[in-house]
């Protein structure tokens, strides 16, 4: 199957952003200007008009002056690029119900990759019909060809739009001017002067002599729009390796449908991710309502899974906890499940009952319950213990089924079941230099210590920089609870060392 690629071109972007937000009353005459120059020699040049100057004579690279000689009462905005690119970024996440290959073109243009997919909309014609009817609904000025590179379909949409035949470009591009090819407009006035207008009369030529006289971008773009050369095309976001999408004849809106069509999209996803060996650790569900907008963002729910999976499901169990979410408005037309993030998966050998041994079973069980806690409550999380004496570094928070690094806490050396996120200073009577507080006052409550135990001296890792030692102590008070106390620094006659409270045993 040959590479498919489908060029858009918004030639009146900026001036259908106006008016599609009211801000010219209809049919008037809109142009967008910018300043040019500078100093004395400083004007606003017109940089797009609409479809009523354009028919009265106005066009882009008019100065606003010969503009208005030519349409006194013409309506004159700005140019703002910021409306414009969040217009672009909107069309391209909209344009995924087409293809998940998308790359934008600034100031007013995209390009997707819709091979594989034209099939989904009747043919390579269905496609583009629907994407021009969409966007001319929404006020949108659009041109589309199809081609099987992107140079071939770029300029084609450009000069004249079309679908070119598989393997046509050759023959189609011969008939266009140069400047299709988006050659610099110097270059392309330097072959015009010698007589290289169409760009079939640069077949023949050699690249080197090309190069010589008129620099590399002329015979490197007519390679990459003839396909002896591939065109590097940055997508907007990296599709994932593992896509399955659905688009119905008539839109579906009940929980029901909706459902069933996400049971279809795993069971084929998660056929790809067996068939890889891969296992998905994050799935993405884009669902098109028929009734959106074009530039509408689609609706988008995620899960993530704390190991690979490619059981449908499961899989299915984590998604239905979202599915509620949806609004499908008049109904959903494409759904678009993706695996973003994937990771290696090997097969797992069934027991002899013909289901998994019951570690295997149990591990899946912890694993399923870890997931769906992690998408009511947020992230879900386990304390590890860390080799590191400093108690604030003893404990690592990690992922609830990380496997246990080897780490241990020092068995001969009690630790408090909890520890306080920061020491909280405490006021102390207690004899000098080493003995144990008598009794101490903590968040203006006095404690009376009747039993302790220590002191324990503590340093951080010597890598961590010079910091203060700690003498902890286990003390008990007169009720029965238990703390656990350190004086920070070393004993110094002349003045009295700060204590802290840092944990609680039982």
């Amino acid at each position: 199957m040959s590479r498919r690629i489908l060029s858009l071109w918004l030639p009146r972007l900026a001036t259908d952003i106006v008016e599609r937000r009211g801000g010219v009353a209809v049919g008037r005459e809109l142009v967008v200007v910018a300043a040019v120059g500078g100093g004395a020699g400083r004007g606003m040049m017109v940089v797009a008009v609409n479809r009523t100057a354009a028919a009265a004579g106005v066009g882009p690279g008019m100065t606003l002056a010969d503009a208005r000689a030519v349409v006194p009462g013409l309506a004159v905005v700005p140019a703002e690029p910021g409306p414009c690119a969040r217009a672009l970024e909107g069309l391209a996440d909209w344009c995924g119900r087409y293809t998940p290959w998308l790359a934008v073109e600034a100031p007013d243009g995209l390009v997707l990759d819709i091979t594989g997919c034209a099939h989904l909309f009747g043919g390579e014609e269905g496609l583009v019909k629907d994407l021009t009817r969409r966007l001319s609904r929404a006020g949108f000025t659009a041109r589309v060809a199809i081609a099987d590179t992107p140079g071939a379909a770029r300029a084609a949409a450009r000069w004249r739009p079309a679908l070119i035949p598989p393997d046509g470009q050759r023959g189609f591009l011969a008939d266009l001017p140069v400047e299709a090819l988006g050659l610099p407009p110097p270059t392309a006035a330097a072959l015009a002067r010698v007589g290289l207008r169409r760009i079939g009369a640069l077949y023949p030529l050699p690249r080197r002599s090309l190069a010589a006289r008129f620099g590399i971008e002329v015979g490197r773009r007519l390679d990459w729009a003839l396909g002896s050369e591939d065109e590097p095309i940055s997508p907007r976001r990296p599709a994932a390796a593992h896509i399955a999408r659905l688009a119905f004849a008539e839109p579906i809106a009940t929980a029901d449908a909706i459902a069933a069509a996400v049971r279809r999209l795993l069971t084929s996803l998660c056929a790809g991710l067996e068939k890889a060996g891969e296992g998905a650790r994050r799935l993405e569900l884009w669902c098109f309502p028929v009734d959106a907008d074009c530039g509408d963002p689609p609706r988008v729910i995620a899960i993530g899974t704390s190991r690979p999976v490619r059981a449908p499901a499961a899989l299915l169990t984590l998604l239905a906890e979202r599915l509620g979410t949806i609004s499908p408005g008049a109904g959903l037309e494409v759904l678009v499940l993706a695996a973003p993030l994937v990771e290696p998966l090997a097969a797992v050998q069934p027991g002899l009952g013909g289901g998994l041994d019951a570690g295997d079973a149990a591990a899946d069980d912890l694993a399923g319950l870890v997931d769906r806690l992690g998408l009511r409550l947020g992230t879900v999380r386990r304390p590890l213990p860390r080799a590191s004496w400093w108690p604030e570094h003893a404990v690592a928070w990690v992922p609830a089924l990380e496997p246990f690094t080897g780490a241990h806490w020092p068995a001969d050396r009690p630790r408090p079941l909890r520890l306080l996120g920061q020491p909280e200073p405490v006021e102390v009577m207690a004899p000098v230099p080493d003995d144990p507080p008598l009794m101490f006052r903590w968040r203006g409550v006095v404690h009376r210590v009747t039993k302790a135990e220590g002191p324990e001296r503590l340093e951080p890792e010597w890598w961590r920089g010079p910091g203060d030692l700690r003498d902890y102590y286990r003390v008990e008070d007169a009720d029965g609870r238990r703390f656990w106390l350190f004086r920070s620094g070393r004993y110094q006659p002349d003045r009295a060392a700060p204590w802290f409270l840092h944990g609680f045993f039982g």
